[in-house]
């Protein structure tokens, strides 16, 4: 773990936030939410579904307003989106009538940087994350793990300082899920930005974050923050990484059974 977190890049202070829905009845996906991420530092929230961690991505991004209490970015409240926190969906959200370099150059575009100045800028991200000579494709022939390396790319040109992820691995297969995790922790460790990313995966968890938050089942709130301090990279034939791995699966058997529970009962 790096030690050069002094300050939090983000704060949430009393964060609740409820839905309106079509029954008129509350749906209260975070309650009294509290935590904070240190500048360049990795948190990986997991929980089981339902459970608000998406939610929270979204308060953070600006996305959506919080229902109570704050939620800021270095020291600020978060009124609206910012180029200083990007985000990446599961799907890559590419424009398919766009090209590769075009695409991750969007937003500087939209800031109105020079084209090519932004084009350079666009093929130096796009060799960072091992698409050189993909620049001239269209998003539909590239595999599902290129274009998801290519979001990263086109949210890394702005340079935020925040990058939040929702399962940006979810839909590839393993071995491919793998090697994004890898480029995932180079692309950290050269930015030096905060990330925060959601997964299902206990073993994702545990490779790439310093911290993880557990949730409990909706309405969300923090069960507990395990702190990873295996070094990197990690082995998951470690025998350290598999009592982590039992300490998490305890912590969050508890959780799947109350979320399972909660769905069952409204599906009657």
């Amino acid at each position: 773990m790096r030690d050069d977190r002094t300050s939090s890049a983000i704060e949430c202070r009393n964060v609740g936030k409820t839905w309106d829905t079509d029954s008129g009845k509350p749906f209260v996906a975070l309650q009294e939410f509290n935590f904070d991420v240190k500048a360049g530092e990795f948190v990986v929230l997991l929980g089981p579904s339902g459970c608000g961690k998406s939610t929270l991505l979204y308060l953070l991004a600006g996305l959506e307003g919080a229902s109570h209490g704050e939620v800021l970015s270095e020291g600020v409240p978060i009124t609206s989106t910012s180029p200083q926190r990007g985000m990446i969906f599961q799907e890559a959200a590419l424009f398919p009538w766009l090209n590769i370099s075009d695409n991750v150059a969007y937003g500087l575009a939209l800031q109105g940087m020079p084209k090519a100045q932004r084009e350079q800028r666009a093929l130096e991200l796009l060799q960072r994350v091992g698409l050189n000579g993909f620049a001239h494709k269209r998003p539909s022939e590239l595999s599902g793990g290129m274009r998801q390396r290519a979001a990263m790319a086109r949210a890394l040109a702005l340079e935020p300082k925040v990058l939040m992820m929702d399962e940006p691995f979810a839909a590839l297969d393993i071995q491919t899920r793998a090697k994004m995790q890898n480029y995932l922790l180079d692309l950290w460790r050269q930015s030096r930005a905060s990330m925060l990313l959601v997964t299902h995966s206990i073993e994702e968890a545990i490779g790439l974050a310093d911290r993880i938050v557990v949730f409990t089942a909706r309405p969300g709130r923090i069960k507990t923050i395990v702190p990873v301090t295996l070094e990197r990279p990690r082995n998951p034939r470690d025998p350290a990484f598999h009592a982590l791995h039992d300490q998490l699966a305890e912590l969050l058997a508890d959780e799947v059974d109350r979320a399972f529970a909660e769905q069952e009962a409204l599906g009657t």
